[in-house]
């Protein structure tokens, strides 16, 4: 066993060996006090230090959801709970030497799934061949985490529909004051996450409490404008009341309700979106005119906020193949033309305007899309990349206006095998590349065990290197940084550099949706 003291208390954990490398592994430490009972709804509360050993070798439970699908083979199952969610985990090579950089991972989910438990982020593989302290957290999700009351409860929920980005913070904080004691350097913090995970961090990154709490961002398949204006999220708010069987009257009645009661809500508010939605459901986000998000991140983020931090961003090619192939339309109605216009429109492109989508996506592919691969790329490009389009532009105006931090870009386009190749570069695929995962079994559905290795290395090493210095640069992988060339990095069995792939697309939406001047 493995005992470290730390500012918050001593902690006990494990040590295996990755790769001819000891690993010291602490899970579950608690950084924040349990949010149920008198702290639902309510911002995390720091965790009061402890001065037993706290038993670290276990991971923490989830936060309160509601069951996804079947877990892969060898997948632990997910525990879930009110009391002691607010937990992380910690790999650390050691605490000897100079100070490690330090990487926070941020799960995915649609801000309604995930744990930090999960397989797939096992910090172990990547701590080893990295060098680095790895961390991942824990953060409330759903209508715990995103339920604005601040119409209806008053004065201490102003904030409560930003909850899981507090939480976040709260860890981020939680690692400034304690990681030293695990070999990690605090002045070297980089965040990173996937889709929701991602989303997160793009939201963090215009919010002023974040502001000197990373250094560094890594941003997987994420946008910087998953969020509501507040009378936006007080309809939400609305709905679910309704479904909880409570009238606005009796909002506080929300403080006590059984946790599963919450939840059986939620999972009928979550079909509801589903119905409704060609994409992806999302039915809680944060929200924007709040007193820790007061504007909208992107707008913040142009206007200089965090402009010190280092930001590494991509997408994967194929983010819309899992809605396509795995939610195919009704027998009968198979208008994938039309969803793609309403996907298009969700997004903000007139309805006058999708068939120029269509014609520029056409440039694209050299031949003219199919309706499965117009809905596909339509996703894809509503939600995923285009929206990163306008973060990096918006990073590039925030640079001509004084802002130092680096910026860089990547697109993901390495193939799933998984149902005949259907999927392509799917919606995250590139996770067990991350984390040096391709042999798990959670990684099999979609590698198929034909997953390069080598890619896998270059991308874990373009990550660890970003994460050491600001640049994603190897000795194998020169990499330059975004600027006025938009050179994006596509990352595929033969890594290449592309200055601003899928230009047409990018024009399209730049004419449609341009991005104010500054």
């Amino acid at each position: 066993m493995t005992r470290l003291s730390t500012p918050s208390g001593p902690v006990h954990g494990t040590s295996l060996e990755t790769n001819g490398t000891t690993i010291h592994r602490f899970l579950g430490i608690p950084y924040a006090a349990p949010p149920s009972g008198a702290n639902r709804f309510l911002p995390p509360v720091p965790v009061p230090p402890w001065t037993e050993g706290l038993d670290c070798t276990a991971p923490g439970p989830a936060a309160p959801q509601n069951p996804e699908s079947p877990a892969p083979p060898g997948a632990n199952p997910r525990t879930w709970s009110e009391e002691g969610c607010l937990n992380l985990n910690i790999w650390t090579p050691g605490t000897d030497g100079p100070a490690r950089p330090v990487m926070v991972w941020i799960h995915g989910g649609a801000y309604l799934l995930g744990a930090n438990s999960d397989g797939m982020y096992d910090g172990a593989r990547l701590a080893a061949a990295a060098g680095v302290v790895l961390v991942s957290i824990n953060y409330r999700l759903g209508a715990l985490g995103f339920l604005h009351l601040a119409d209806l409860l008053g004065a201490g929920y102003e904030d409560s529909g930003n909850l899981a980005l507090l939480d976040q913070l709260e860890a981020l904080r939680w690692v400034r004051r304690n990681i030293a004691a695990f070999g990690g350097d605090p002045d070297n913090v980089t965040a990173f996450g996937e889709s929701a995970g991602a989303a997160a961090i793009g939201t963090l990154l215009g919010m002023p409490a974040s502001d000197g709490l990373f250094r560094r961002a890594i941003m997987q398949s994420g946008t910087a404008e998953r969020y509501r204006r507040p009378e936006e999220s007080a309809r939400i708010t609305s709905l679910f009341l309704e479904l909880c069987g409570l009238a606005p009257s009796s909002a506080a009645e929300l403080l006590t309700l059984p946790v599963e009661r919450l939840l059986a809500a939620q999972q009928d508010l979550e079909k509801r979106f589903a119905a409704e939605s060609f994409a992806v459901p999302l039915p809680f986000q944060p929200t924007s005119g709040t007193p820790s998000l007061p504007a909208p991140p992107l707008e913040s983020i142009r206007n200089g906020l965090n402009g010190w931090v280092d930001l590494l961003i991509g997408t994967n090619l194929n983010e819309g193949s899992f809605a396509v192939e795995m939610r195919p339309p009704a027998a009968g109605d198979p208008d994938y033309p039309g969803r793609a216009a309403a996907t298009l429109a969700g997004s903000g492109v007139p309805e006058a305007a999708a068939s120029g989508y269509t014609e520029a996506l056409a440039r694209v592919m050299g031949r003219e899309a199919t309706g499965k691969e117009l809905l596909e790329a339509s996703i894809a490009d509503s939600l995923y990349r285009q929206p990163s389009n306008r973060l990096l532009d918006s990073r590039s105006l925030a640079a001509r206006n004084g802002a130092t931090g680096k910026t860089f870009a990547y697109l993901f386009t390495w193939r799933s095998p998984a149902m005949g190749g259907k999927l392509g570069a799917c919606h995250a695929l590139d996770i067990p590349f991350v984390f040096r995962h391709l042999d798990a079994p959670e990684a099999a559905f979609l590698t198929r065990g034909k997953a390069p290795a080598a890619l896998g290395d270059a991308i874990s090493g373009a990550w660890a290197a970003f994460a050491g210095t600001g640049n994603p640069a190897t000795e194998e992988l020169e990499w330059p940084e975004y600027g006025d060339a938009r050179s994006t990095m596509v990352l595929r069995d033969e890594i290449r550099l592309e200055n601003d792939p899928r230009r047409e697309l990018r024009e399209f939406f730049e004419a449609v949706r341009p991005l104010p001047a500054r």
